[in-house]
């Protein structure tokens, strides 16, 4: 029988915004069976906290970790930095549901994120990915979202048009499905194809089926640059009209002509909220951005799938459209705004690619590797994009300081890394530093926000939005997902060395089970897939 364990003389920051108080925790069952001031020791095994901080275990809000739970159960990135929940299937992308005609084409849209996706890799239902998750075991908890792009791949390919009746009607049934047997919600990525080719019916439509089945709407919006107020109307129209929940994703103003939009979108979240829709949002701490390179060729481009976008960039016509398009953002793609004409080439650094012999290229400027490629950039991005067929991931240099402050010191926000997880690559910091960035640089030593606000956005309040009514505080009765953390805690990841593991994080515990122990991976696995309660 597993003795019982006394956390003695801990600052605890339950996760409720409340200040911080000396006391102990007694867990016993993977649960939180006491919190108070010298709680007697019956014979439980006792662990000196010794004035360290305990809170509640940190739920990353929003990941594309899906994969690497597959791949990489123990989550060592993440534990060490005290998240015991991940959040995956955010921003149209999850490896489920696959139709036996989609195989392909879902593994080529997730790669894209991700990088090259086995068929085994992807699974029919929320339900197959769940049991292939448990018989290998997970040391953290996961919580999946539909993804949007997934969920039409398996109906309707990479088609861009409106679903028919019947189409409709088979994605609403498949997400029901998902949802019935545990899949938190569905999530949409407006900007990313096939998602992008929804129209209002279509996205109205699923999520009145999220609404049915009390989930969570999250959302890629269509625009986080100069029509950012017009994606987030949309966005609040499909909640008002579904009745639904809705997180908006990663809530920013790109690039520098659009900075200071934050701050109005966070207005019309407030109004939305003083109208009676129930809506949130998530942010991480960087002033850039992380995707795939096909962010940089505008959506239609992709109508087809990836090798539809290679024969485009092929032949002499498309070519030249598509230049056009990306050099200066007009053309025959309208009004779709260019990331490259709005930030430059030289704030675009490339992440990760799959080839080998593209590897060289990884952690530089795509003007710097076209020079060194001795090409133009158009034709490098053209070029890397054929080649590595569409799997390369990208950091965008393109966010303001005050709009990240005005996200992370407003009470709707809560803190998600959007971590793309890619080993042997260079990905965005974000995926090995942001909870200790938020609690040491931003709360601590800039001032930004208080401890326990910090430490509220990272526990009760994601908790709360995706119906995990039993974490996220430090209560009697809730599961004991823990963290032990010293006050000098501190992110050590970077651009230029983007995998440094963050310190500062002593214990981490899971359904009462040290999954961390002085910074080091016990090799438990208590993890669990969670659903709504």
């Amino acid at each position: 029988m597993t003795r019982d364990l006394l956390i003695r003389g801990a600052r605890i920051i339950d996760g409720s915004g409340a200040p911080w108080f000396l006391g102990d925790v007694r867990v016993a069952q993977g649960r939180i069976a006491a919190v108070g001031a010298q709680l007697p020791t019956d014979g439980a095994q006792v662990l000196d906290a010794d004035g360290r901080y305990l809170a509640p275990g940190f739920i990353d809000a929003h990941t594309h970790d899906d994969l690497m739970f597959l791949r990489e159960p123990e989550r060592l990135e993440k534990a060490i930095q005290g998240v015991t929940t991940i959040v995956v299937g955010n921003c149209s992308f999850s490896l489920y549901p696959r139709a036996a005609a989609s195989v392909d084409a879902l593994r080529g849209h997730f790669g894209a994120l991700l990088g090259e996706t086995a068929e085994a890799e992807t699974f029919g239902d929320f339900a197959a990915y769940k049991e292939a998750l448990e018989a290998n075991g997970i040391a953290l908890n996961l919580v999946s979202l539909v993804g949007h792009g997934a969920l039409r791949i398996a109906v309707m390919g990479y088609d861009e048009r409106a679903p028919t009746a019947a189409e409709l009607s088979q994605m609403r049934r498949l997400l029901a499905r998902d949802l019935a047997a545990g899949a938190a919600g569905l999530s949409l990525g407006l900007v990313y194809p096939p998602s992008a080719f929804a129209n209002t019916a279509e996205l109205v439509a699923l999520a009145e089926t999220v609404a049915e089945h009390h989930g969570v709407l999250a959302a890629h919006v269509r625009s986080y640059e100069a029509s950012l107020i017009p994606a987030v109307d949309e966005f609040l129209d499909l909640l008002k009209r579904s009745g639904t929940a809705g997180l908006l994703s990663h809530l920013q103003a790109a690039g520098k002509p659009n900075w200071g939009g934050v701050g109005r979108a966070i207005k019309r979240l407030e109004a939305a909220r003083a109208d009676g829709i129930d809506v949130s949002f998530d942010m991480y701490p960087y002033p850039a951005g992380s995707s795939t390179i096909l962010q940089l060729l505008p959506p239609t481009a992709q109508s087809g799938g990836i090798d539809a976008l290679i024969g485009r960039l092929k032949d002499p016509v498309e070519r030249a459209g598509l230049r056009q398009a990306v050099e200066e953002g007009d053309g025959r793609n309208g009004t779709w705004p260019s990331k490259v004409k709005l930030i430059g080439w030289n704030n675009v650094r490339i992440a990760g690619v799959e080839l080998p012999e593209l590897k060289r290229f990884e952690g530089k400027a795509m003007d710097a590797a076209a020079a060194e490629a001795g090409l133009e950039p158009f034709d490098f991005l053209a070029d890397l994009v054929t080649r590595d067929q569409g799997r390369t991931t990208i950091v965008m240099f393109q966010l303001g300081e005050a709009d990240l402050r005005a996200a992370f010191t407003h009470p709707l926000h809560m803190v998600g890394s959007d971590s793309l997880p890619r080993p042997g690559t260079r990905p965005h910091p974000r995926a090995y530093g942001t909870f200790p960035r938020v609690l040491g640089k931003l709360s601590r030593d800039e001032g930004w926000l208080g401890l326990e606000d910090a430490v509220r956005r990272m526990t009760s309040i994601a908790a709360q939005r995706f119906g995990l009514m039993d974490r996220g505080l430090v209560r009697p009765g809730l599961a004991a997902d823990l963290v032990l953390f010293e006050p000098d805690l501190a992110d050590l990841a970077s651009f230029d060395s983007p995998t440094e593991l963050a310190s500062g994080i002593d214990r981490v515990w899971v359904a009462g089970e040290t999954i961390l122990a002085d910074g080091k991976p016990t090799g438990l696995r208590p993890g669990r897939v969670l659903g709504r309660h």
